[in-house]
C-alpha cells in the first residue's frame, strides 16, 4: 500500500465560494462517499504534511515532512470535478515507458504540467479536477487511498504549499 501511495502523484489558486461548494461527481460513488474521503484528506493534512513524495521516489532524497496545518479542516471542495479516465493500454504503456503491466494497467496519461507521464491519478487546480484510472473505481479501498492523496493535493494547493514534488 505504501508503494501505491507513492505512485499517487498529482500535478500542480482556487477560488473559494460557498455557492460553488461540493463536487461535480462523475464517479460511481455517492457525493457522501467523496465527502468522507475529503474529510480524511483534511485530517491527514491537519496532522502531518509530506511535501515531496515524488522527489523521494525519483531522486532517493529524504522526506520533506512538515507539521500538520489545522487550516486544512476548513478547506472544502468547490465544484471539484472527480471523474474516471480509461486506463492506458498495456501496449501504449510499454511503448512509452518500457513498463509491462497486465490489463487493466491502473495507469492513465498525466498531461502537462505533470511531473510524470503516467499515474494512477492526477489533479489540476484551474479548473479544479481530479482524474483517476477507471480500473481503481471498485478495487477494494485503493479508490479511497488514491482520491485521498489527490484531495490532499487540492487542500495543500488552497493553503499555498509548494506543489512541485506532490
Amino acid at each position: 500500500m505504501v508503494g501505491l501511495t507513492i505512485v499517487l502523484l498529482g500535478c500542480g489558486g482556487s477560488s473559494q465560494s460557498p455557492a460553488l461548494a461540493g463536487f461535480i461527481n462523475q464517479t460511481r460513488h455517492s457525493d457522501a462517499d467523496l465527502q468522507a474521503i475529503w474529510t480524511e484528506a483534511q485530517q491527514s493534512v491537519a496532522q502531518q504534511i509530506d511535501l515531496n513524495p515524488l522527489q523521494q521516489l525519483s531522486n532517493n532524497v529524504s522526506a520533506d515532512m512538515r507539521p500538520g496545518d489545522p487550516r486544512a479542516l476548513s478547506v472544502e471542495p468547490h465544484q471539484l470535478l472527480v471523474a474516471a479516465e480509461a486506463d492506458v493500454s498495456p501496449e501504449a504503456l510499454f511503448a512509452a515507458t518500457g513498463e509491462q503491466r497486465a490489463s487493466p494497467t491502473g495507469m492513465i496519461a498525466c498531461p502537462q504540467p505533470c511531473n510524470v507521464r503516467y499515474a494512477t491519478a492526477y489533479s489540476f487546480y484551474q479548473p479544479e479536477l481530479t482524474k483517476y484510472a477507471s480500473s481503481w473505481e471498485f478495487s477494494g479501498n485503493n479508490f479511497d487511498v488514491i482520491l485521498e492523496y489527490e484531495f490532499e493535493n487540492h487542500i495543500l494547493n488552497v493553503l499555498g504549499y509548494d506543489m512541485k514534488w506532490r
